[in-house]
């Protein structure tokens, strides 16, 4: 299973993925220690592989598992899901990459709490998976995806996006804003409700007040 050709690097992510400078990439490169590869623009890049390689890790023997990871928000969505499922194999029979495992997966983006993607988690801390692919970043997780490749990459993971924009459900993010919206107006209200028990307990009020005034005094003498 060769999948070096689907996880390429621009020189600046790929300093920062090895904690080097760009400088150094290009010094590497002129000396031969590390060779960039060049598009047909002549523009630098670098392979997921050549990672592995940099790291010691021999890739010949690697017999983890290449998994695809799709997911919408609700079963009502399950022709999305298909349409994922279907566009990541297509993708990986073009490549002649062989997929061991295909997660269909059913939940909000904002959910870390996911079973299917926590168990997935898992096996990536187990050695178990070499690479996932995604149509798109949203699909793994809302925010913080590069947290996560950064994550799974220390366990010698890629993540591949394919970026197929048309399978990522704009509804979905309307959904997910909503969700956000009505967390925060949950929390404020809760906020009002114990300021009012706050305020008609007259032990917190004080231990308040002092904390106010210790404040006022600290930064006085600064």
């Amino acid at each position: 299973m060769n999948t070096s050709n689907i996880t390429n690097y621009k020189p600046k992510d790929f300093a920062e993925l090895l904690g080097v400078s760009v400088k150094t990439l290009q010094r590497w490169d002129r000396e031969g220690i590390l060779k960039a590869n060049r598009t047909p623009t002549n523009r630098r890049y670098y392979t997921y592989d050549q990672y592995l390689q940099f790291k010691g890790i021999n890739t010949e023997n690697d017999n983890r598992q290449i998994v695809i990871y799709a997911r919408v928000s609700t079963r009502n969505q399950k022709d999305d899901l298909q349409n994922q499922v279907t566009f990541l194999r297509q993708f990986c029979n073009a490549k002649g990459i062989i997929v061991d495992q295909c997660i269909e997966d059913y939940g909000s983006g904002l959910n870390y709490n996911r079973k299917k993607w926590n168990q997935l988690l898992d096996e990536v801390m187990e050695q178990k998976i070499k690479t996932i692919i995604v149509t798109h970043k949203d699909r793994f997780i809302r925010f913080g995806y590069d947290w996560f490749e950064k994550f799974c990459m220390k366990f010698n993971t890629a993540i591949v996006v394919v970026n197929n924009e048309e399978l990522s459900p704009q509804e979905e993010l309307v959904q997910d804003i909503v969700s956000i919206l009505h967390i925060f107006s949950c929390r404020l209200y809760g906020l009002r409700k114990y300021k009012k028990q706050i305020e008609e307990d007259e032990e917190i009020a004080k231990e308040l007040q002092n904390g106010s005034k210790s404040d006022s005094r600290a930064k006085n003498q600064n």
